[in-house]
Formats: C-alpha cells, sequence, structure tokens
C-alpha cells in the first residue's frame, strides 16, 4: 500500500511543470535559465523528471541584462551584440522576466523555497574590492564600479561625475580598467554611435583630462586585458601611447610560457604591436594613430604596483607613488624597493568586483563568493558543525565562482550547475516536484501582488526598448539610453510614451 502511494504521488507530482526561480536576470542568469530548459529536454525523461518546466527570471532593477546594459563600456558594440541574443531568449514562453522585485527585501528563501523547486542565485556583482594602500581614502580617489555605474546610466548610479583632473591615475590589469582609462580619455563625439545617456554624453564632454597613466602590476605577458580591448586602445583619436622600452624585454623562459596558452600569446602579441605604435607615435611628434597631433597622453606601465596615494594638505590627491616589480615566467611578483612617483590630481582602481552578499545565504568571504560548492548552496559552518548543502537551492555565474572569467565563460559555468540541479531532482524521490505551494503561474502573479509589487515583465521591457530607440531617432542617433528609475518604470508599464 505505501509504495503504491508513493508512486501514485510521484506520478501526480509529475503531472506538473517543474517550477525554477532565478534571481538575477544578467547573462548569467539568462543563460542558466536557457541551459536548464535544454538539459531538461535532454536528460529529463531519462531521470524520470519529464521536460516540462517553467522558469520566472527576478531581477532587482527595473530592466533585465545586468552586466551587459550596464557593466560594459558604451563603446563596446560587439560586446552589446550579446544583449540581442539574451531578449532573443526571453522569446521562450517558458521563461518569464519579473523585473523590479528585489530578493531579500520583496521576497525572502523561505517563500521562495516553498513555491519553486529549485531557486538559482545569478546576482552578479556591484562593489569594487577596497584599495588597501596609504592613502586610499583620499579625496578624488575613485572605485571603478562606481565610475561604470555612471558612465553606464545604472539606475541608482551617480548622475555627475567630477571629471575636472588634467592628470589622471588607474590602477588594474584587467579588462575593466582598460574600459575605465579609455572612458576617460575619449572624445565625447566619437561615443555618439552609441547608447550613451546624454548626461554622460555631457560630463565626457567637459572632461579636463588630458595625461592618464595605467598602472599594472605584472609584465606584458600576465596582464589580463583581452585582445579585443588592445585594439580598441589602439584607435583613440587625438591621444598618443606612451610605453616602456624596458618593460618589453622579456625572457626567453617567459615568452615560452606565454606563447603555450593562445589567449596569453595573442594577448602579448597585441602589446608589442602597440609598443611599435607607441614608437611610431613619439617619432612622428607625439600623434595619434591616424598621424594627426595628439593632445591627450596615454601611458601604459607594466611591472608597477602602486603602494601609496600621495596627498596634499587638504586631503587630495597629489600623486601615486610606484614601485617596480619582477614577474616570473609563472606569474609570481615580488618588489624591487625602487619607488617613483607620478604626479596625479585622481586615482581610480579596478583592481576586481565583488560579488553581493544574498539574504539568508552564507558568503565566502576568502573566494568572494556565495558559499557553495560545485553550485550548490551551503550553509554557514559553525564551531560546532561543519557546512551542509541547502537542498535545492544554486549559485551561478560570479555568484558561484568569484569575479573572474568573461560573459561567454558563465555558460560553461551554468551547465556545471544546471546538471546538479537535475542530478538533485532525479534523487528526489518526487520527480523533482519539491516545492509544496507549487502553484500555476498565475498564482506568482497573485503572491507579488498581494506584497504590493508592480513585476515589470518583458512586454514592459519592449516598451522600453522602443522609447530609447525613439528617443535616439530624434537626433540621428540609434538609441540613447533612460537612466532615471522612475521614468523606465513609466514608460514599461505605458505611462509614458515618446
Amino acid at each position: 500500500m505505501t509504495d503504491n502511494s508513493e508512486n501514485l504521488s510521484a506520478t501526480n507530482a509529475a503531472s506538473r511543470p517543474l517550477r525554477v526561480a532565478v534571481v538575477g536576470a544578467g547573462p548569467a542568469g539568462v543563460y542558466t535559465s536557457d541551459i536548464l530548459l535544454r538539459q531538461l529536454k535532454q536528460r529529463g525523461p531519462e531521470l524520470g523528471l519529464g521536460d516540462d518546466a517553467t522558469i520566472d527570471l527576478y531581477e532587482k532593477l527595473p530592466v533585465p541584462f545586468g552586466l551587459v546594459r550596464y557593466g560594459v563600456a558604451p563603446d563596446h558594440p560587439s560586446i552589446k551584440f550579446i544583449q540581442g541574443a539574451l531578449a532573443k531568449t526571453l522569446n521562450n514562453p517558458k521563461i518569464r522576466l519579473f523585473c523590479d522585485v528585489e530578493f531579500g527585501k520583496d521576497v525572502t528563501l523561505d517563500e521562495m523555497r516553498d513555491r519553486y523547486d529549485a531557486i538559482v542565485f545569478a546576482t552578479g556583482a556591484v562593489d569594487d574590492k577596497p584599495l588597501r594602500i596609504p592613502g586610499h581614502d583620499a579625496n578624488r580617489v575613485y572605485g571603478a564600479a562606481h565610475f561604470v555605474e555612471w558612465y553606464d546610466g545604472y539606475p541608482t548610479g551617480p548622475r555627475t561625475w567630477p571629471l575636472t583632473d588634467e592628470a589622471v591615475a588607474v590602477i588594474g590589469g584587467g579588462n575593466v580598467a582598460m574600459d575605465v582609462a579609455r572612458e576617460l580619455v575619449r572624445n565625447a563625439d566619437d561615443l555618439l554611435g552609441t547608447d550613451i545617456p546624454n548626461n554622460v554624453y555631457d560630463g565626457i564632454k567637459s572632461n579636463a583630462c588630458r595625461e592618464l597613466h595605467l598602472f599594472v602590476r605584472r609584465d606584458v605577458a600576465h596582464a589580463k586585458f583581452s585582445v579585443q580591448e588592445l585594439r580598441e586602445l589602439e584607435k583613440l583619436p587625438g591621444v598618443q601611447l606612451i610605453v616602456n622600452e624596458d618593460d618589453f624585454d622579456l625572457s626567453d623562459e617567459t615568452l615560452e610560457v606565454a606563447a603555450d596558452d593562445k589567449l596569453t600569446r595573442q594577448m602579448v602579441e597585441e602589446l608589442y604591436a602597440i609598443r611599435d605604435m607607441a614608437e611610431d607615435m613619439e617619432y612622428d611628434g607625439g600623434t595619434d594613430f591616424q598621424g594627426q597631433p595628439a593632445n591627450k597622453r596615454y601611458y601604459l606601465h607594466f611591472n608597477s604596483n602602486p603602494v601609496e596615494v600621495l596627498t596634499d594638505a587638504n586631503g587630495g590627491v597629489a600623486g601615486v607613488r610606484v614601485e617596480r616589480t619582477e614577474t616570473t615566467p609563472d606569474g609570481k611578483m615580488r618588489g624591487t624597493g625602487e619607488t617613483y612617483d607620478v604626479p596625479v590630481q585622481a586615482v581610480y582602481h579596478a583592481i576586481g568586483y565583488k560579488p553581493a552578499a544574498v539574504n539568508g545565504v552564507a558568503y565566502d568571504d576568502k573566494g568572494t563568493r556565495l558559499l557553495n560548492v560545485e553550485g550548490r548552496i551551503q550553509t554557514e559552518p559553525t564551531a560546532d558543525a561543519e557546512s551542509e548543502t541547502v537542498p535545492y537551492v544554486y549559485a551561478t555565474g560570479w555568484a558561484k565562482r568569484g569575479p573572474v572569467g568573461l560573459i561567454g565563460s558563465t555558460k560553461s559555468d551554468a551547465l556545471e550547475t544546471v546538471n546538479n540541479i537535475l542530478d538533485d531532482w532525479a534523487a528526489s524521490g518526487m520527480a523533482g516536484r519539491v516545492a509544496d505551494k507549487a502553484g500555476d503561474e498565475a498564482e506568482v502573479l497573485d503572491y507579488l501582488h498581494g506584497k504590493g509589487l508592480q513585476p515589470i515583465g518583458r512586454e514592459g521591457w519592449d516598451r522600453v526598448v522602443a522609447f530609447e530607440h525613439a528617443q535616439g531617432e530624434k537626433v540621428g542617433r540609434e538609441h540613447i539610453k533612460l537612466v532615471e528609475p522612475d521614468q523606465i518604470r513609466r514608460v514599461a508599464r505605458g505611462e509614458e510614451t515618446a
């Protein structure tokens, strides 16, 4: 009798779609939603799960796509095209979008566990890792994340930025540092072909920066730039590139190690091309890549570790003290004790992001990620007990692995998490239908409306896109990004038209 009852219960449970909540509608969240549906079609029947599921994609901002919309520089059109691919994924009727709903504030983990068979956190990162050197708290020391929020029009970000300094330093050896440095020497008119918000165009138009110093702690072979970033650096109108020839004197062993990895080899080759370009610019009397007189200078410093922000009598930035370093072929760095000072009036640090903590989920401070094992969320360890797996709660993207990897690497990351979800469902004895209060799709909307929430769905997002394009057409641009959250909400709900 017991066995028959259990079989009947499993059969009834399997008659409804599996229900999944993904928290975070950036690339990691959207990719995970798509991969889960695909893997369920492929593996679900053989695991006894069926192949039917619905995914509710939650986003705290009024619009989706996170990093692609708000973390990539506006002059990255090739990367911006990813947004189109993400939008196509949202055409799947099995995926519903709920923007303007913030986890931890509007909905809780316990509430969602009652209603969903799995919850996946794809919450990304919005904060900077701290700069831990003397002078880090001086006036005009900025974390890259906040500057990116400004030039990308983040809904809760600043609307103005003090671009009044002629000499500026950027600390960091990755793509975010390169983005920040490039925007600091950009001509505003060169950005009119992008979705740059009007307030950002006005700010860059008045930018006083004429000298920029980018400091990379390790050598040329151990920077973390993509080739695409370097090629964009090579095409900056009005900008002379300046390098230290000694930085390119790499050992044979270092070059051999770099050659073993295709991406590293390509990066090093591109940096040597930049060195040759810089020589030509200097030989021609200080020109840009087109041979025209340059009015801005961009210094690339390798093997250069800023150890102190120098300050003036008023507590403002006066310069940066830099220690020369040496880098071994395997990437280990050590200081030489030799220092030099570079006078600047502002410092931006792009030394890494810190993924956001999530209310009710343990955090791995050392790894700067949600506490998880292969995407399975763990409990906080105590003096008396080790971590345990939290059933049917997962992480993907930067929330899972920390702030490393490019947008594309989130796909392989998501696949591991998704396969673990399917395996855990298969082992549940309930065909994965583990949520006590999982109702139909209308029940979720009733639940959100009952909390006074007005989630913005796909139709609202489409209205925002159409409005931005209409605003751009009025002034001969493709589109202009909306930045004010209340206006975005009005447009999304059809309360304001172009």
